[in-house]
């Protein structure tokens, strides 16, 4: 117990990445892929999940992430429903939001593991694509939203 204690202490904070003027962030430098190293990023087919506002999805996309906020909407004045915390993850769907660092408007849906605003919706929200490591976007295979 003491030495996963001490194990736990030793941990350092990472700073979240600094915002641009948008209010979009870019990935983490320690998180960035490098070069020649092998992603994981595919879809998986009967993967059902159900979020709160209804809406059912039969596959996801299932790849690797930098941590961050889950919007509302895939626009960066939404509300942040929710935290991705982790750094392989799901996503049921894509849409078109808000410009971002990635160089697209291309956002991904997913439900986050930490609920923030509008605690109804249970930390379900649309993260930029630029925080994940998908060699093109949208992703092929993955359904666009039902939402436009």
């Amino acid at each position: 117990m003491a030495a996963a204690l001490a194990a736990t202490a030793a941990l350092s904070v990472t700073p979240a990445p600094a915002a641009s003027a948008t209010g979009d962030t870019a990935r983490p430098a320690s998180a960035a892929p490098s070069s020649g190293a092998a992603r994981t990023c595919y879809i998986r087919e009967r993967s059902p999940h159900a979020d709160t506002l209804g809406n059912f999805f039969t596959k996801d996309l299932y790849c690797e992430n930098a941590a961050g906020q889950l919007y509302g909407r895939a626009a960066f004045l939404a509300p942040v429903t929710g935290l991705l915390k982790t750094t392989t993850s799901w996503f049921v769907c894509w849409t078109l939001g808000d410009p971002h660092q990635g160089g697209n408007s291309v956002w991904y849906y997913t439900q986050g593991q930490e609920t923030v605003q509008i605690p109804s919706v249970l930390g379900w929200g649309s993260i930029p694509a630029n925080y994940l490591w998908t060699d093109q976007d949208p992703y092929p295979g993955l359904p666009r939203c039902p939402w436009r």
